[in-house]
């Protein structure tokens, strides 16, 4: 993200970003990594939108398809790490009925990560 926000600075541009309201909603980036952007074009569409959005601009059927990883070992899903499905997320965001267990995985993913969805506090000094 440094490399990008310096090209950003010197040609007077903005960082875009890929998160999802997905995984934005539960902290499924890295805070100052993929969740550094300017702007999150994607950012109201669950994952199962962004697919959509996808097919529906002619992206690959294999690269939507493919199981979401953040590659950070050999084997790792997204879904694996999380503990429950990019479908079962998106039921939770619509309002959709969900099993208890993986409700409170949500709703715990989501207020673990709220620091990352919030600018940092700034302390006031005493006048």
């Amino acid at each position: 993200m440094t490399v990008l926000y310096y090209y950003a600075a010197v040609k007077g541009y903005r960082v875009m970003g890929t998160g999802n309201k997905s995984e934005i909603y539960i902290g499924y980036f890295t805070k100052h990594g993929d969740g550094a952007a300017d702007l999150e074009p994607l950012g109201d569409l669950t994952k199962s939108e962004v697919k959509e959005l996808g097919a529906y601009l002619g992206v690959p059927r294999i690269i939507i398809e493919k199981k979401p990883t953040a590659g950070l070992w050999e084997g790792q899903t997204d879904e694996g790490e999380m503990g429950f499905s990019y479908e079962q997320l998106d039921r939770y965001l619509k309002g959709q009925p969900l099993e208890e267990e993986i409700r409170e995985k949500i709703v715990s993913l989501h207020d673990q990560s709220e620091h990352k969805r919030l600018l940092p506090p700034i302390f006031q000094r005493k006048a």
